[in-house]
């Protein structure tokens, strides 16, 4: 059976699957049903002065008969007296030693603030401290959570706050709420970070009702934009990890967030070079037990590629993430309508006639019977057809005879500008 035990940033953790700071952490009797559950670790709900928070907070997209595709929520951090849950940590703590058990913060920007928090927070016995820099919602028309995310003097600051009186390993919360992570992925890196945590919740509203036309959710008439998580987020949190991953200058360990459902998912953000990764709206979905489907299907993975350890996949990915520019030009392939399986629904040949490259004609055997057939030669290989294709094996993708050597744009270029250069000097 596969090691399935991480150490992110000095972090230890018996298997790569926390909860993220949200509302299945809000308290020690939370975490600790977690924990018995087979969670490896917990990112506590986030401490700081005690807030205010309205009712209703959450709301969700269904989408295709799938239930909470997407998820929204406006609710904000703790709730509960710092003192209280200061000692639910300590006893959690206490119960389960072999647990990690990391502190999301957030106060004002100010150096005596930081100072003061992480020192009460870390007495209390806990494994890291997660520097909380994205909420977007209500904390943020405060000074805080995505207002001092967006800005990378105040992350990399805050950062070194911390980092100044802090015992334990730093972790960064960043934002998506922002043109490119990576320049504040940065910033906390030059604050001293040891490792950094994305992504969190996007700005968002879910909806609008059609007969109040009140926002969805509403608090007596009124709403405001909350943060977006769930499913639908996966691919935007698993490009900005990717970026990170592959930034010559962040250099430390990230826990990856957004979107993850299933060990299929945690596989695919540790491939693009997460450590671990940190759940929320699954568990809120379906309970705590579905970690237990994640620790078998991930073990049984690596087990099936003879992978002893699920260190070893994290990051393996990222050499294969790049730039448009250094695609190859000349790479093709062409759909391939398997005429046994398809079903002679259409919606390929709709998809491409009206919205793609016209490249599927409907003809007609010798029995006066329809199909389906691709023209390769007029075929670009978007793949769009096998994309709304319903049904499993009935249009393949493969790849087309090579007229051409490999070419990138870059290397087209670069070779273009070679040769007028060179013409240039022979003009002379």
């Amino acid at each position: 059976m596969a090691d399935l035990r991480i150490n992110l940033a000095g972090i230890q953790s018996p298997n790569p699957f926390w909860l993220a700071s949200a509302p299945p952490t809000n308290s020690g009797y939370q975490v600790q049903r977690a924990f018995e559950a087979g969670w490896g670790g917990a990112v506590w709900k986030t401490l700081g002065d005690p807030i205010l928070n309205v009712s209703s907070r959450f709301a969700a997209v269904s989408f295709n008969g799938q239930r909470v595709a997407g998820f929204n929520n406006i609710e904000l951090i703790t709730d509960r007296p710092l003192d209280v849950n200061l000692k639910e940590i300590y006893e959690t703590k206490k119960r389960f030693p072999n647990h990690a058990i990391i502190a999301s913060l957030m106060v004002e920007p100010k150096q005596e603030k930081w100072h003061e928090i992480v020192k009460r927070v870390e007495d209390v016995g806990v494994d890291g401290l997660e520097l909380n820099f994205g909420c977007p919602h209500g904390m943020a028309e405060r000074g805080m959570g995505s207002a001092s995310g967006q800005v990378p003097a105040l992350v990399e600051r805050q950062t070194y706050w911390a980092k100044e009186v802090a015992k334990t390993p730093v972790i960064v919360k960043l934002t998506p709420n922002i043109t490119d992570i990576t320049a504040t992925a940065e910033a906390a890196c030059n604050g001293g970070a040891d490792a950094i945590s994305m992504i969190n919740t996007i700005n968002s509203l879910m909806g609008v009702d059609l007969d109040s036309w009140n926002t969805i959710p509403h608090v007596a008439g009124k709403g405001a934009h909350g943060g977006y998580c769930g499913p639908a987020v996966k691919p935007i949190a698993l490009n900005m990890v990717a970026e990170c991953a592959r930034h010559p200058h962040i250099n430390v360990p990230i826990s990856g967030i957004g979107g993850i459902s299933n060990w299929k998912d945690a596989v695919e953000f540790m491939l693009m070079g997460a450590t671990g990764v940190q759940i929320c709206t699954a568990a809120m979905h379906h309970g705590f037990r579905i970690v237990e489907d994640m620790i078998d299907g991930l073990s049984n993975y690596l087990d099936s590629k003879g992978i002893a350890s699920v260190s070893e996949i994290i990051g393996k990915s990222v050499p294969k993430y790049s730039d448009w520019g250094n695609l190859d030009l000349n790479y093709n392939i062409v759909a391939k309508i398997n005429t046994d399986v398809c079903i002679n629904c259409n919606k390929c040949h709709i998809a491409c006639e009206d919205t793609s490259h016209q490249c599927i004609d409907r003809l007609t055997d010798a029995n006066g019977m329809s199909f389906l057939k691709v023209r390769e030669e007029d075929c670009v290989g978007c793949n769009l057809c096998s994309i709304v294709c319903p049904v499993d094996g009935a249009i393949d993708m493969v790849e087309a005879v090579r007229e051409m050597p490999p070419m990138t744009w870059n290397e087209r270029q670069a070779a273009l500008s070679g040769a007028a250069i060179l013409k240039a000097d022979v003009t002379k």
